[in-house]
Formats: structure tokens, C-alpha cells, sequence
């Protein structure tokens, strides 16, 4: 499986974010998108999942289920936790299950995954924001889909959570998943390629 991006330019607001972006990332590969704020890293994974659509080129996922799309192939997490807050945590994680293709077996495992089993039961909003962010990142495990699209996925999380989450991310590639994070911290995945936006021609290499 391969997921290969050619010639992308997006623009917003008038404004160029980057132009003739191409990269690809294979199974089991990680890729990392770093640059200052207004680079246009958001702006990227979310042209990637389809919710913006670039001015030149394209992204395919070659290898991938033939009968479905890139989009239902992908899980995108933003900035946003995406809960609602009067559900529990179970109860946010079964509608996603449903939601994105898996079932409510998976709900229990997912939250132990990320060190949240004592939180099922408790109302979001009762939550602190480090682990409304755990059962967001839960969401991921909850319906197997080859390439995540991740946004800033370690804001909030202490230091526990965050090797926590890399051990999810590294099982994930582990099986042939691709992972497409941007990011301003380190994510714990050694090796991961790097694509780094400035707002002009741009540089896709191996990370330090």
C-alpha cells in the first residue's frame, strides 16, 4: 500500500500556502508535516481527507480496498476532540464505531489502549482535557483504517499519555498502516520522514 501526493497547491483566502507538494508515504511508514503556524499543516491533512480541495494536483492510496474511496479508507483527527459531553466516554466511542465501520466490542479495548478504562462510564464533561483527548485518540482503534491523518494528536497529554499514544501509533505501522501527522512536538516514531512546509517551494526528507 502506498499513499502518493503529486503536485498539490492549495489555496486559501487568496493566499498560496504551498505549491507543487509532492511526497509519498508507504505501508508502515509514519510522515511528518513541521513548519511555523500558517504553513498551511492543517490545511494539508484536511485536503487530504477531502474536506479542502487543492488548486493543482491530486492523492491517491494505491493498494488500499478497491471498492472504497480514500476517505473511507482514512481516519482524520483535527484539533477538536470531537465528544459530546453529556455522553460517556463508551457511549461517545460506540457512535463512533458505528459511525466509522467497527463495533461496540472494540469500545472496552480502545480505552485501555490509551489508559482510560476506570473513565467509561463518566460523562465527558466530567473529564480533564488530557483525557477527553485519550478518548478522542481512542476513536482511531475503534475501526481499523489503514491511514490516519493526525493533527497536533499530543496536545493536552502528559508525558505518560504521550508514550501511551506512540505505542498505538508504532502498532498501527507495525501492521501496514501509514500515518500523515503534523505536529511541533516529537511523536516517538523513530525513522518517520518529514515534510516541512514554509510557505514557499518546499523540502520532503528523511527526519533526524
Amino acid at each position: 500500500m502506498r499513499l502518493i501526493a503529486e503536485n498539490l497547491t492549495l489555496e486559501r483566502g487568496g493566499r498560496r500556502l504551498f505549491a507543487d507538494l509532492s511526497f509519498t508515504a508507504d505501508a508502515g511508514e509514519a510522515l511528518v508535516v513541521t513548519g511555523p503556524n500558517g504553513a498551511g499543516k492543517s490545511s494539508l491533512l484536511r485536503g487530504l481527507a477531502g474536506f479542502l480541495a487543492f488548486a493543482t494536483g491530486g492523492v491517491r492510496l494505491e493498494g488500499g480496498a478497491t471498492q472504497a474511496s480514500l476517505q473511507e479508507q482514512t481516519h482524520y483527527l483535527g484539533h477538536a476532540d470531537a465528544l459530546k459531553s453529556a455522553l460517556t466516554a463508551a457511549e461517545n466511542l460506540g457512535f463512533w464505531a458505528g459511525m466509522l465501520g467497527g463495533g461496540a466490542a472494540d469500545v472496552a479495548p480502545a480505552l485501555a489502549r490509551l489508559g482510560l478504562p476506570h473513565v467509561a462510564d463518566f460523562p465527558v464533561r466530567a473529564l480533564s482535557a488530557g483525557q477527553k483527548r485519550r478518548v478522542a485518540l481512542a476513536r482511531l482503534i475503534v475501526a481499523l483504517r489503514p491511514l490516519w491523518l493526525l493533527d497536533e494528536p499530543t496536545t493536552a497529554l502528559d508525558v505518560g499519555a504521550q508514550a501511551l499514544f506512540a505505542g498505538v501509533m508504532r502498532a498501527h505501522l507495525e501492521t501496514g498502516g501509514i500515518i500523515v501527522a503534523a505536529t511541533h512536538a516529537p511523536l516517538g516514531l523513530e525513522g518517520a520522514k518529514s515534510v516541512k512546509l514554509e510557505g514557499a517551494p518546499l523540502g520532503v526528507g528523511e527526519a533526524a
